[in-house]
């Protein structure tokens, strides 16, 4: 019997694939026999990652990549087509992020986060397009969204911002490419404990405590909880959902406290 919720074989992409979520999404995958290719800005952390899947008995090649510049990321589709000989998923994971109030934030800024976060998204899901309608074949694009997106930031603007328009981005390219079989969703993670999360986050220990009772469930997110469900969006498991939004927060149950404290 086929394993709808298998991706062993599928190609996939992971940008932001050097830290955080994004190593554990690449990990997921290519435990589960996907080759990858992980993105970002820095060698430095790719590499470790890329030797870590091989040893671990993953297929990890890596690419170093400034997904502002759309040519550039042409080429890292081209890089994953030439160790792979194809493309299947595609995983907009990277983002940045200020934490500033508005009256302070200066254009650069604005617009570094902006472009990383909605620009970015846009010049590797159009490579990928291209790519999928090439192979005749369909293809998955998952973009990595926030609860940020969702309801909004006091201290984060432009990333909240940019989360929102990547929601809305999502929905227009699942739209737009839907006749080729190609499927845009998205996910919108709440708090993840990743590296660098406590200064941004949970700045001091009542906010910490404050978000924890914020959460239904009672904990912060795990990076594997956001890498599962991209796994099954990229099976053929969610054959039928694009357009979608996961949000996945374990559980908001004090909306109107988050939003206070701007996260």
């Amino acid at each position: 019997m086929k394993d709808v919720f298998g991706i062993d074989g599928k190609v996939t992409i992971v940008t932001g694939g050097g830290t955080g979520i994004g190593v554990a999404i690449a990990r997921e995958f290519a435990q589960r026999g996907a080759p990858v290719l992980i993105a970002s800005r820095s060698a430095e952390h790719l590499e470790p990652v890329r030797d870590e899947i091989r040893k671990g008995g993953g297929t990890c090649e890596f690419f170093v990549v400034d997904v502002r510049d759309g040519a550039r990321c042409d080429e890292m589709i081209a890089t994953a087509v030439r160790h792979f000989g194809r493309l299947d998923v595609m995983i907009n994971n990277h983002g940045a992020s200020i934490t500033a109030p508005s009256l302070e934030l200066s254009p650069n800024a604005w617009r570094a986060v902006t472009s990383i976060n909605l620009d970015g998204v846009f010049f590797c899901s159009k490579a990928a397009a291209r790519q999928f309608i090439a192979q005749k074949s369909g293809g998955c694009i998952i973009n990595l969204s926030s609860t940020a997106g969702v309801h909004g930031s006091s201290t984060m603007l432009p990333y909240a911002a940019s989360k929102a328009a990547v929601i809305k981005l999502t929905e227009s390219h699942a739209g737009e490419w839907g006749h080729h079989g190609i499927r845009v969703n998205c996910i919108a993670p709440g708090p993840v404990t990743t590296e660098g999360a406590a200064e941004r986050i949970w700045p001091n220990e009542e906010v910490k405590q404050m978000m924890l009772r914020s959460r239904a469930l009672g904990r912060f997110g795990r990076v594997e909880d956001i890498a599962y469900p991209c796994i099954f969006l990229a099976s053929d498991a969610a054959s039928f959902m694009t357009g979608a939004t996961m949000v996945i927060d374990g559980g908001n149950i004090r909306a109107a406290e988050i939003l206070q404290l701007g996260l």
